[in-house]
């Protein structure tokens, strides 16, 4: 159980059956009474965010939260299946718990699955991933009047810009942090 006392940034407690995460502290001892702990908190599986001020003798549980590694094995529809790396149990998460991440899915990619309670509540990728470029348009030699960047499709269908000279077939480092072009991969 942690008290008013642990409260901190980022740290993360369950808090009417769902987990959150503290995202903004603020702590305040008035002249009189007890001391409170304004926090802004975001739920873990919503995203929805609220403030909230606790006092002291307030007590917390905290969240049952696990994180495992899993390979990505493939996207059906809107579902993505994954397996767990140790138990080779799999499961199912949904294109909108994921967000962004699908651009860079790839099968047999290893992520890390925040799971809550047994069910899946987020993802981290790799921060950067290796994709294949499927079409880029040609570079005509000296063209000065454009931009210094095109358009590209990698093999996940994400489309991207990147400097002139990345033709198809061509392994490109992405940040999927940011979704950008970062190198060129020699094979």
């Amino acid at each position: 159980m942690y008290t008013a006392s642990d409260l901190r940034k980022g740290l993360k407690i369950k808090l009417d059956n769902d987990p959150y995460i503290i995202t903004d502290f603020e702590f305040s001892k008035p002249g009189k009474g007890q001391a409170l702990y304004r926090c802004r908190l975001r739920n873990m599986i919503s995203g929805n965010a609220f403030d909230r001020t606790f006092r002291s003798n307030d007590k917390f549980e905290p969240a049952p939260l696990e994180e495992r590694t899993m390979q990505f094995l493939y996207g059906q529809g809107d579902e993505y299946h994954f397996m767990d790396t140790k138990s080779y149990e799999q499961i199912v998460i949904r294109k909108e718990m994921l967000g962004d991440d699908v651009n860079f899915l790839i099968d047999n990619m290893e992520v890390s699955v925040l799971l809550y309670e047994e069910r899946a509540i987020g993802v981290t990728m790799p921060n950067f991933v290796n994709l294949t470029v499927t079409q880029a348009d040609p570079w005509a030699k000296g063209d000065t009047s454009g931009s210094d960047t095109k358009p590209v499709t990698v093999e996940t269908g994400y489309v991207l810009q990147v400097p002139p000279f990345i033709n198809e077939g061509d392994k490109l480092q992405i940040d999927t942090r940011t979704g950008q072009y970062v190198t060129r991969v020699k094979e």
